[in-house]
């Protein structure tokens, strides 16, 4: 997994991502057809209007390494939304992922199991973005600029799992990659995070799981032409969201086009719910999440059966002090290593704002 930092203006950022590929030799093989072209010129539309930023990061990036800017863009809003043709794409959709957020005993955790091909794995990335006039987070991905979850500087975590969209129903729009990273970047807190989603216009079916360090914690069911907040479950002294590949709702059901081809996610979910509403979950939060993070209350990660299919990384962070620990690989096999970079970003701001008030927080 890389560890990659980023700082400033949004185009000059892009620009040394850039010449990192450029220095590693990496190229994109770019085979989309008239469908996936028309869906990303229509997506680059709204993500122009919504996150003009991130369009800027993406041209310094696009411009770096020599690829058509609207073809190069087109190409991420495809991801994670209408990447059919895999064979000749990088990367393929994300199918199998777990994350939940809980809290007890005046703590607030958040925890993922990522699962993918084990392709991605190596070139999975934790990277620290300190933008200029916008929040610093930490971004976690499989790919690039967009990504699966993060944690800001506000102790806000935003992640998105994937749910199966019939190709008709796709719709220009936000993917769920770039729904995080918009949300991580825009937001200070839960219900301000929900504020921002209802307004974005969504390409296809995902859930995007919020949670911040007061213990507002939701997940919205999105789909091109619904989002349904559903809310917390309690359990003893506290309580807990999960989402998987599907839409766990009644009303949110009908929309989900899976048709059970989900890596048993009825299975993953109740494991998190049942550990926590069985009382498994009784001892450090930290360490008892880990331990579910690697399938010892039940399953979650076990996809030896699978061909080609993994978790390629864990995490769980802790909300209040901006801690993350963090399994690059099956939980099983890699140990959960800490990474204070983001707790270290946001001391190193509020010190700077303490010296001069008037200052930005970079």
């Amino acid at each position: 997994m890389y560890h990659l930092r980023l700082k400033g203006g949004h185009y000059q950022m892009g620009v040394k991502r850039g010449r990192v590929f450029q220095k590693a030799g990496i190229s994109f093989p770019l085979k989309l057809d008239d469908f996936q072209l028309e869906h990303g010129k229509q997506s680059e539309a709204l993500l122009q209007k919504f996150f003009p930023e991130v369009c800027e990061e993406i041209k310094g990036v696009s411009d770096t390494i020599g690829e058509d800017y609207l073809r190069f863009v087109s190409w991420m809003l495809c991801m994670g939304c209408c990447m059919y043709n895999l064979e000749d794409n990088f990367p393929r959709e994300m199918r199998g992922c777990t994350a939940f957020a809980c809290s007890k005993d005046g703590r607030v955790i958040y925890g993922r199991n990522n699962d993918l091909p084990p392709y991605l794995r190596d070139g999975s990335k934790s990277e620290i973005y300190a933008p200029d006039n916008a929040n610093g987070f930490n971004i976690t991905t499989s790919s690039f600029i967009n990504g699966e979850e993060g944690l800001n500087e506000h102790g806000l975590a935003v992640a998105m799992t994937f749910v199966m969209t019939e190709l008709g129903k796709i719709r220009a729009g936000f993917n769920s990659c770039f729904i995080v990273r918009y949300l991580l970047e825009k937001a200070n807190d839960t219900a301000q995070a929900v504020s921002l989603l209802k307004e974005l216009p969504i390409a296809s079916n995902c859930n995007i799981l919020l949670a911040d360090k007061s213990g507002e914690m939701a997940v919205v069911e999105c789909t091109p032409s619904v989002k349904r907040i559903r809310e917390a479950e309690t359990f003893d002294n506290g309580k807990i969201v999960c989402t998987v590949n599907s839409f766990t709702s009644d009303e949110m059901k009908p929309y989900d086009d899976a048709k059970g081809n989900d890596y048993d996610s009825v299975k993953r979910y109740r494991t998190v719910i049942d550990g926590f509403s069985a009382g498994y979950i009784k001892d450090d939060l930290i360490a008892a999440t880990e331990r579910l993070l690697k399938g010892e209350y039940g399953f979650i990660c076990q996809y030896d059966n699978e061909p080609d299919f993994e978790t390629v990384w864990s995490s769980v962070f802790d909300l209040e002090s901006l801690m993350i620990y963090r399994a690059e690989g099956d939980p099983r096999k890699k140990k959960f290593i800490a990474d204070s970079r983001l707790k270290e970003l946001k001391r190193r701001a509020d010190e700077q704002a303490g010296k001069n008030p008037r200052s930005a927080l970079r």
